[in-house]
């Protein structure tokens, strides 16, 4: 079983996955958790690239970036995990570099998928929990948090919108996505994923 968790900036993916894996563990269940871009030493060293402020990126730059590192940690993480029986679960995937780039940026999508397709060998998520938050809520969590704003978090308005629809036009293409309002409670955004996922989990 292959789970993404997508999101704009601040939408509370990254605690729902945490909270997933924890409640998976106590299931019995065997998981596995890495995030993109990263999840291997090369692809961590990537990521470094790719948030930090001091570079100013090609939006195509960004896309073969985040799919190097995305083609490491597909060959050399994910596979050998889902091949082994492994739950992943992954904070962010392809949709994101669609989003991001294809619907942010303003790259062609059909260029963003080429790429993304040969980075991953067509390996995608079997579900993708999508947690929905408005900008406003996004820039509230952001600025209460004790840490320097990364290159994307650092992005106007307009970008993060154009990423925000960009996520939501997906969902209603693609029925493996699974929207969540992120507005809720943690508790009942939590619930709903469990819910989902319990729908697909074997």
């Amino acid at each position: 079983m292959f789970v993404s968790f997508e999101g704009i900036e601040a939408s509370g993916k990254s605690t729902l996955l945490a909270a997933v894996e924890v409640a998976l563990r106590a299931q019995g269940r065997n998981t596995l958790r890495t995030r993109e871009p990263g999840g291997t030493p090369a692809g961590d060293a990537m990521r470094r690239v790719f948030l930090d402020p001091m570079f100013v990126l090609e939006p195509i730059s960004e896309v073969l970036l985040v799919n190097a590192s995305r083609a490491e940690l597909v060959q050399r993480v994910i596979t050998p995990a889902l091949s082994a029986g492994v739950i992943v679960l992954c904070d962010r995937y392809v949709h994101s570099t669609l989003a991001y780039q294809g619907y942010g940026r303003g790259l062609p999508l059909s260029t963003v998928r080429m790429l993304c397709e040969a980075a991953t060998g067509g390996l995608m998520p079997n579900i993708t929990l999508l947690v929905d938050v408005s900008f406003q809520t996004s820039r509230r969590r952001i600025a209460a948090r004790a840490h320097v704003e990364d290159r994307l978090e650092l992005e106007s308005s307009d970008f993060h919108d154009r990423v925000r629809r960009g996520f939501l036009q997906m969902s209603t293409l693609d029925s493996r996505i699974v929207v969540i309002d992120g507005e809720q409670s943690v508790d009942r955004v939590f619930e709903a994923a469990m819910q989902a996922l319990g729908a697909r989990l074997p």
